[in-house]
């Protein structure tokens, strides 16, 4: 017992959870916009401080030892990761973040049945039933969430890795591992540990299998979709443990998690279905990058993209994954910025699946200060393209290829991109003619308007600011 020990239904509890929710909401409120992100960020943890705490001061709580030992070690090495994590890495750290938490329920679930084992209880369904939801869906949430950071950090493949019938064998385990569920519930008044285990391996070995065979360029979706299984299954354990502030926060991010990936979704104009089983992206049609032929193409130096760009009256930036591996958004900004004091607009095309997670690249911009009324939506910025005098492509591929509303027989075909094909010229920096994740040449590269840049996205962008300066 802890050493306040309040009641778990106390009125005090039942008002700190409820603080607790509407800090949670206004601060998901206030991350929705850039200028007030950092804010919103802090009254949700306000929030979270507000519900931990009240939990801790609950007459269920003992082992107090274990408890701060635990909170104290969690502590160090999550403020220790995040103080490091560069922003390029953010994705990854999301991926982990949120499978720790997967884990984490799948353990109090495990936790909870061999508790009720022990003191010989009959588990009464309305407890045993979320039990075992957060058990199968927290494991496949965590181990899924691991392949993820897996494929994000490059220590896995980041094409997709098929077994033979694959389809089929996830199918047959996850028919087993709900027969297991359903045998235990079914015997609930002494059920097999021995089969409660096996459905936890079994939900491991599926959480392996149901991510491995998705391309790299899809994991921002994946993680999205197993953030909403970590919601849900930490909800589940709240109705399980009785625990008011589980329900409510495991809701809000499963729901929260489930509309995001359905927009991701929506902004690729793709299914969740083809996301999760089609096994699209990261490697090239028809064999390795460097089969592909590469077709005509001009090709310019940092000068010559100084002199088309300082002569323009309007220039459109637009960002993909490339500038966050170059970490070039302070140079970005720097070119900007000496654009701008020659009188020229300049404005930034945000796609909303460029980089790895949403908000990717607004959140690099907002880094170096970027103003955030210069940045602008894809479907805001298209309608402009064709007055827009260059549109600079800065890392970025698929999401600015013309074969996605040109060519119906493109794997991308009917996505969402923004429209560079539109402008009076085009610049793109990029280290070689590779393709994107969906493995496909970009066809914006050999338009006549188009000139090729080959260089890191730091280096050219800083050179071309000191060109600039030159002029």
């Amino acid at each position: 017992m802890g050493p306040i020990a309040i009641a778990t239904g106390s009125d005090f509890i039942t008002g700190c959870y409820i603080a607790a929710f509407v800090l949670f909401i206004v601060g998901i409120k206030q991350g929705t916009h850039p200028t007030t992100a950092k804010r919103g960020n802090m009254i949700a943890a306000v929030g979270m401080a507000i519900a931990v705490a009240a939990t801790l001061a609950t007459d269920a709580i003992d082992n107090w030892p274990i408890i701060i030992t635990a909170l104290g070690a969690g502590t160090a090495v999550g403020w220790a990761a995040s103080a490091r994590v560069a922003m390029t890495d953010m994705p990854q750290m999301v991926a982990l973040y949120n499978g720790l938490g997967g884990g984490a329920v799948a353990m109090i679930a495990w936790s909870e049945f061999r508790s009720g084992i022990h003191d010989g209880v009959v588990f009464e369904l309305e407890s045993f039933v979320p039990i075992l939801f957060s058990m199968v869906v927290g494991s496949v949430s965590f181990w899924g969430s691991n392949i993820a950071f897996g494929k994000l950090q490059d220590l896995l493949p980041q094409r997709p890795v098929k077994l033979p019938g694959q389809t089929f064998l996830n199918g047959i385990l996850l028919v087993a591992i709900v027969a297991g569920c359903v045998s235990l519930a079914i015997d609930n008044e002494s059920p097999s540990e021995a089969i409660f285990v096996a459905c936890l391996i079994g939900a491991a070995v599926l959480g392996n299998l149901f991510v491995l065979p998705i391309g790299g360029a899809d994991m921002p979706v994946v993680i999205s979709l197993l953030n909403a299984f970590t919601g849900l299954a930490a909800a589940a354990a709240g109705f399980a443990l009785d625990n008011t502030a589980l329900i409510v926060g495991g809701t809000i991010v499963g729901s929260s998690g489930t509309i995001l990936t359905l927009e991701m979704a929506t902004a690729m104009n793709r299914s969740v279905a083809n996301i999760l089983f089609a096994g699209f992206g990261g490697a090239p049609a028809g064999g390795a990058k460097g089969d592909i032929e590469v077709r005509p193409h001009r090709s310019i130096g940092a000068q010559d993209a100084a002199i088309s760009l300082a002569y323009a009256d309007s220039v459109v930036i637009v960002p993909g994954y490339g500038l966050a591996v170059a970490q070039a958004q302070h140079a970005v900004k720097e070119m900007g910025d000496a654009l701008e004091k020659r009188g020229i607009e300049v404005r930034y095309a945000i796609h909303p699946v460029a980089g790895r997670m949403p908000g990717h690249m607004n959140v690099l911009l907002a880094e170096a200060d970027v103003p955030y009324e210069r940045l602008v939506e894809m479907e805001d910025i298209n309608p402009d393209m064709p007055r827009t005098d260059v549109a600079i492509v800065i890392g970025a591929n698929d999401v600015t290829n013309p074969a996605a509303k040109e060519d119906p027989d493109s794997p991308i075909a009917g996505m969402p991109i923004i429209e560079c094909h539109e402008a009076q010229q085009v610049i793109v920096i990029k280290r070689s003619m590779s393709p994107g994740f969906a493995g496909i040449d970009n066809d914006l590269f050999y338009l006549d308007k188009t000139a090729m840049l080959f260089a890191d996205a730091k280096g050219a962008a800083q050179e071309i600011a000191s060109e600039v300066g030159k002029l």
